[in-house]
């Protein structure tokens, strides 16, 4: 069953099925806007709790790291009672569409990107912020100049926000529906197609899944690898 699965797989892919691309393309959309989007929240909110030195910040860094390991279907759950009918956002109509799940994935990727960038300029060389500051710099552009030196450290937090809403799969079924064509993602197309004995199909969508991933990492890798060289 295995060796005619992974067969068929591979017929599936290079035949272009479009029972087998369409939940790709979805998946790829998806994660891109919603990787976007925590990315531009998530830095700016990462350099501040990584250089920020106030109250409660210890506390704060406590909950945003219980917050990476969230559950997905938690996460879902909370989405599918804002915007069910009877949800105080019901009015906008975006359950079971792709814009929920992109907000359900943002929330997802928001505090790991958080914590991962806090944590690499926490560890930072101080004399950095000191030497700008000292030269006239204004704390904005202190905060620019560690990111700057952390950038690698950064893409590996974006990578990871990326990988994580990538390959979730409970907050595509609970506000996405699973609808073919629309909102059926490569995780929910896998537990879908499985279960009703398509492994060949279910095989097929797994391999995406890996090969995305690790076309990720070895990009990621790829550009750290150069950028130490050149420094």
């Amino acid at each position: 069953m295995i060796s005619e699965g992974f067969s068929d797989a591979f017929s599936m892919l290079f035949s272009m099925d479009p029972g087998v691309w369409s939940p790709i393309k979805v998946s790829v959309f998806v994660s891109l806007v919603s990787t976007a989007i925590a990315a531009v929240l998530a830095m700016p909110a990462g350099l501040f709790l990584g250089l920020g030195r106030f109250r409660f910040r210890r506390y704060l860094v406590t909950f945003t790291n219980t917050m990476m390991a969230i559950p997905t279907v938690l996460i879902g759950l909370l989405i599918y009672a804002l915007l069910s009918r009877r949800g105080p956002l019901g009015e906008l109509d975006l359950l079971y569409t792709q814009g929920a799940m992109i907000i359900g994935q943002v929330l997802l990727a928001f505090p790991i990107m958080v914590g991962f960038c806090s944590a690499a300029v926490e560890r930072s060389d101080p004399r950095i912020v000191q030497t700008v500051l000292g030269l006239g710099g204004s704390r904005m552009r202190a905060a620019l100049s560690v990111a700057s030196e952390n950038r690698s450290a950064l893409a590996a937090a974006i990578a990871a926000g990326f990988g994580r809403v990538f390959s979730e799969v409970g907050i595509s079924m609970m506000v996405g529906g699973n609808i073919r064509g629309q909102t059926r993602t490569i995780t929910t197309g896998i537990a879908f197609e499985t279960g009703k004995g398509e492994f060949a199909l279910g095989v097929a969508l797994g391999i995406v899944l890996l090969v995305v991933a690790l076309g990720l990492n070895l990009l990621v890798g790829t550009w750290n690898f150069r950028r130490n060289s050149l420094s």
